[in-house]
């Protein structure tokens, strides 16, 4: 392998260039990435770059600070439209422009891009980019009367939460029963709803939106199923992701939810994934997953890179097999999550009421995950007993 491309200058891409290099990967290697910003951290975005200065060079990441370490041609502000595969492995990359970018190795790293609100209106939000936390600090800048967030997902709540902070007022919609429902279990979920409804956010759950008033081209406020119409001139959707696969169609790859590939992200012979964009089925599971999680990124893109290049060379790799995990800072707690949520609860220590516990997740008896609200030192015990698969009972002592 002479020739690698990792498409996607994200947290994912930028570490599968790093083990690339690590590895000893000695050839022509090619980043490409659609935004004109060198790998940057996206966490921050929706906490302390709303409610701190919005220093935007402390952002980037430490990796790309001497974009020219790596040994890389960056291909920035350019956009992946199409694959073409050669056999049995190889082919090129097509940028917008016209421009073709040969390979012999490929990770795609293209990550999710967020849902959007019809129709697009001046003050409807969403925030996954740079550019995008940008635009949404300069609308907080203002001082809009209200802010309206649409999703009760993580990112729903922690801008609801630096709105909060930065004493705005702000209403969560959320057409579930309960908050975060794909990812915490039901009770969890209002735990989350009580931390806002604290915090004097006006938590709105089974609200069904119906349309928007406008000024011109400009949202006024939200129109809901009931009648009801909230004023608002900033409103952001939360409404989740899905990831970006539409440039490797006709590539005769399998393309479901993400690009899927094997335990060892290997999509096809010679091209790995990573990230966001990357369902595979980990081995902890019964079936195929993707994980929107900075962790997750970190890991799959170090595993990627190391994967195709023992691909190039013949060798055989373990599956890629991580314990989830996720953190959330709001106000004045992290809640963290590691694994993922069981059909059985059992509560370690604490009370959902306190908003200071240990909840675990269980299946036949053995840990599969664990949620802890303000418990740093449980949390990262948890974290390895989900990944040895403890009993119930020795996870109930340790955490308790």
């Amino acid at each position: 392998m002479n020739r690698a491309v990792v498409v996607g200058a994200s947290l994912a891409g930028l570490h599968a260039a790093q083990a690339l290099r690590r590895q000893g990967f000695d050839g022509e290697l090619t980043l490409i990435g659609d935004e004109p910003h060198y790998p940057y951290d996206r966490p921050p975005l929706s906490k302390e770059f709303l409610t701190g200065p919005g220093d935007v060079d402390k952002l980037r990441l430490r990796a790309a600070a001497d974009p020219d370490a790596l040994g890389v041609r960056w291909l920035l502000g350019r956009r992946a439209v199409g694959l073409n595969r050669h056999e049995p492995s190889g082919g090129q990359v097509l940028l917008d422009g016209g421009e073709a970018v040969d390979f012999d190795g490929l990770v795609v790293a293209t990550g999710a891009r967020p849902r959007r609100l019809a129709p697009e209106l001046d003050g409807i939000h969403t925030l996954r980019s740079l550019d995008d936390a940008v635009g949404l600090r300069e609308a907080f800048d203002a001082g809009p009367a209200r802010v309206v967030v649409i999703g009760f997902g993580f990112i729903g709540a922690e801008v609801a939460a630096s709105a909060r902070a930065r004493g705005l007022e702000v209403t969560v919609l959320e057409a579930a029963e309960a908050p975060l429902a794909r990812v915490l279990d039901a009770e969890a979920g209002m735990a989350v709803a009580d931390l806002h409804r604290g915090h004097g956010v006006d938590v709105r759950l089974g609200a069904t939106l119906t349309g928007f008033t406008v000024d011109g081209r400009a949202v006024t406020g939200v129109e809901l199923g009931d009648g009801t119409v909230i004023e608002a001139s900033v409103v952001v959707a939360g409404i989740g992701v899905t990831p970006n696969t539409g440039w490797l169609e006709g590539a005769g790859l399998t393309l479901d939810d993400g690009l899927v590939a094997d335990e060892t992200c290997l999509a096809a012979p010679g091209i790995v994934v990573a990230g966001d964009v990357g369902r595979w089925p980990n081995p902890r599971f019964d079936r195929l997953i993707r994980v929107e999680q900075w962790d997750n990124a970190v890991e799959m893109g170090g595993y990627a890179g190391r994967r195709l290049l023992a691909w190039g060379r013949g060798e055989a790799v373990e599956p890629f097999a991580p314990v989830p995990w996720f953190w959330s800072d709001q106000y004045d707690r992290k809640i963290q999550l590691a694994g993922v949520p069981g059909p059985g609860v059992a509560m370690a220590q604490g009370t959902l009421a306190e908003q200071r516990f240990v909840r675990v997740y269980h299946r036949d008896g053995v840990v599969v995950g664990a949620l802890c609200w303000n418990r740093p030192r449980q949390a990262i015990q948890a974290r390895e007993l989900v990944g040895r698969e403890a009993p119930l009972d020795e996870a109930l002592q340790v955490l308790g």
